[in-house]
């Protein structure tokens, strides 16, 4: 007969329907009982789709029925329904602020932005988290240069920590980085809720969300569950992505959500050769857009080849180069936002 170290290993082959990840790895199993040539196993799944515990249990049954020795398998799968959503935000245990970045279009560097915040604000001595709601299309994990899985204890995730920062994100999870994520809009949902409740983020000054672009379903999930301290939108100089922020900026108003301010990236490009400032995206627009909805400009971020190597390499600049003019910017933002958040106490 097997042992129980060789059940779990053949079960590390039944991947959760729609991910490359195992459902040993999920902590999906809870006991596995021998007796005999007869093999018991116990799995416990959250789900709201009454397919996945049938499929589970049908790929369970036939590898473990594939092992020399075994007669009768008996695989039971328990399905819980999870958490239906809370009436109105409430608050991340011994999270003292949640901050979201979000912005109306993509590639205006939000990511960026909310990394390297993040990492400016460890810096200047807070406890912080990163928790990067972009599921379809996560990028923490390529910026922080990490390949590490996140560990199961009992029904919470343990997040990935970097730098002093703890991390959550689906690139985490997924077999590499180029696995397309394939899930419908409440599915993703889910993803979301799990990440924010189910993880394990400890006591925390900070918890930076990092939302994808757009005011869509992860937006809202956010904005309707958790009690946020506040929120930054993120824009470039460009009229069109201007337009955005302000759609951006208008759903935080309908939901309450305080803004903290504006921020605009790419805002212009230092030349090392003249020191001479080239404004190539245009001139001027964060500052009106800060204006025009009655919010601070928090931070002008110039462009600087150094942003991209860095953050492709794992290497988050304010912590690569923190004495360059864009981690300078960066740790302005970081004392500013401290500032508001601990003038306008816990949420």
């Amino acid at each position: 007969m097997p042992s129980e170290g060789d059940i779990r290993k053949a079960l590390q082959t039944v991947k959760y329907p729609g991910f490359n990840r195992d459902i040993v790895s999920f902590g999906l199993v809870k006991t596995v009982g021998i007796f005999n040539d007869n093999v018991h196993i116990e799995l416990d799944v959250t789900t709201e789709d009454a397919c996945i515990p049938g499929k589970i249990q049908e790929e369970s049954e036939r590898a473990i029925a594939a092992l020399p020795g075994v007669g009768h398998v008996q695989v039971n799968v328990k399905r819980r329904s999870r958490t239906r959503l809370m009436s109105g935000p409430t608050a991340i245990e011994n999270v003292r602020h949640v901050v979201a970045v979000a912005s109306g279009k993509g590639g205006v560097g939000k990511s960026t932005v909310a990394t390297n915040m993040a990492v400016a604000l460890q810096h200047i001595g807070a406890r912080v988290g990163l928790c990067d709601c972009d599921i379809y299309g996560p990028s923490i994990a390529l910026m922080f240069g990490s390949k590490e899985r996140p560990c199961m204890e009992k029904d919470h995730l343990l997040p990935v920590e970097r730098y002093g920062i703890k991390l959550m994100s689906m690139g985490f999870l997924l077999e590499d980085e180029q696995t397309p994520v394939v899930l419908r809009g409440p599915i993703v949902t889910r993803y979301v809720q799990q990440f924010l409740r189910q993880v394990q983020w400890g006591s925390l000054d900070y918890l930076i969300l990092d939302l994808p672009p757009g005011t869509g379903d992860i937006q809202l999930t956010v904005v309707q569950t958790v009690a946020l301290s506040g929120a930054i939108i993120v824009t470039t100089p460009q009229k069109v992505a201007l337009l955005d922020a302000r759609k951006a900026a208008s759903m935080f108003v309908k939901t309450q959500v305080p803004i903290l301010g504006v921020v605009e990236n790419m805002s212009y490009f230092l030349c090392p050769g003249d020191g001479k400032k080239y404004e190539i995206f245009g001139r001027g627009g964060g500052v009106k857009e800060a204006c025009r909805l009655g919010l601070p400009l928090l931070a002008e971020i110039p462009v600087q080849s150094d942003v991209c190597v860095t953050g492709d390499s794992g290497h988050p600049i304010v912590k690569e180069m923190p004495h360059s003019t864009v981690a300078r910017s960066f740790l302005s933002l970081a004392s500013q936002i401290r500032e508001r958040l601990e003038k306008k106490g816990p949420v």
